[in-house]
């Protein structure tokens, strides 16, 4: 059902497992292990685009908590509105809240297919998903694109004595497939090479997490379920690697350790990224301001001008030139088209005032 996953995580292993085997031998404990390295640096290169993307849509969510909150707060009794006024707020910001999964959502499916694929290596087990095959059947049985050849030099590749598709508590009849092609490995061999991987990769993932609360608003990070996500992230993951790393094949402890390297460098660089645009951004601002500064400025020696008064005197000049009186030295003229006479203040009598007077004698 899902060899639509198996299948291409097969061809990119094979293809590292073929690149670096020109180099260390195609039957090399080292061949394999980078072959693993460079798969998750492969699906990781292939991701970067959707984390950047993550990381600012983390950022765009403790940017609008405060509005979050308020919509909440709002609409408290009715979910449907609430949910509307949500969309419309994501729309306005660009907001896209499953890009901030899909880096997570996408390497679920690909670790599942090299578990499984590294699993195949070894099927003489009888347990869920094994087929339960002699070790002669195994080691002479294609695992997806790997040959019959491919199967047998995994079988034989070693790091420190240790095979890669064994686990600490692998029963011995499993152990027994290995026996053929550089004998039956030991659990102390085995948990020599797997214990230090187990306590890297328990601390990568720790370290991993501190850095992303480190990098959380007050307000985000004072949300209940933020508040439990970090916990989760932070302390209850690693030790899940530590519990779970003697059920884990070493290969896929590889694995582990090297996406979380590969996440801590990634972080680093993309924080780094946006920290420094956030300066620059801060800085051109500054600059507007010092710009505006200097254009309302008076130069040294010059009378500063007025601009509320150029504004005031503005309309009155209008309204002069409306009402037909023109201006000449500064001194207000009469038209000749208006009549009435100007009384001692200044002040223009009104034209018809007379000839009122006049009628009301009459």
């Amino acid at each position: 059902m899902l060899d639509i996953i198996y299948w291409p995580v097969s061809a990119i292993l094979w293809f590292w497992h073929k690149a670096f085997g020109f180099v260390f031998g195609p039957d090399s404990g080292l061949t394999w292990a980078l072959a693993i390295v460079f798969l998750v640096f492969t699906l990781r290169l292939v991701l970067y685009k959707p984390f950047v993307k993550q990381v600012r849509t983390t950022k765009q969510m403790q940017e609008l908590q405060p509005q979050i909150k308020e919509l909440q707060k709002k609409y408290k009794n009715d979910r449907e509105t609430m949910a509307k006024e949500m969309q419309k707020l994501q729309k306005e910001h660009g907001f896209n809240p499953l890009m901030g999964c899909l880096p997570v959502l996408v390497q679920v499916p690909v670790f599942l297919g090299l578990f499984h694929v590294l699993r195949s290596f070894n099927r003489t087990g009888h347990g869920w998903g094994q087929l339960g095959l002699t070790p002669e059947q195994n080691a002479n049985t294609a695992n997806y694109i790997f040959s019959a050849t491919d199967v047998q030099s995994f079988l034989s590749a070693r790091i420190f004595g240790a095979p890669i598709a064994a686990f600490i508590t692998a029963p011995a009849s499993e152990m027994q497939a290995f026996a053929e092609w550089g004998g039956t490995p030991t659990k102390l061999n085995i948990a020599m090479v797997a214990v230090p991987l187990m306590i890297i990769a328990g601390l990568a993932t720790h370290f991993n997490a501190r850095a992303s609360v480190k990098r959380q608003t007050p307000e985000a990070a004072a949300n209940p379920q933020a508040a439990i996500m970090n916990k989760l992230s932070l302390w209850v993951f690693p030790l899940g690697v530590m519990v779970g790393g003697p059920f884990l094949m070493i290969g896929i402890l590889i694995y582990w350790v090297a996406n979380n390297i590969w996440t801590y460098g990634q972080q680093h660089l993309v924080f780094g990224r946006m920290d420094q645009e956030a300066k620059e951004k801060e800085e051109e601002a500054k600059a507007r301001k010092a710009a505006v500064r200097t254009e309302t400025t008076p130069k040294p020696g010059a009378k500063p001008v007025d601009v509320r008064k150029r504004v005031q005197d503005a309309p009155d000049a209008d309204n002069s030139s409306t009402n037909g009186t023109a201006t000449t030295n500064g001194t207000p003229k009469q038209s000749a088209k208006q009549g009435g006479k100007r009384r001692p203040g200044g002040q223009q009598r009104p034209g018809n005032r007379g000839r009122a007077n006049q009628k009301r004698k009459r």
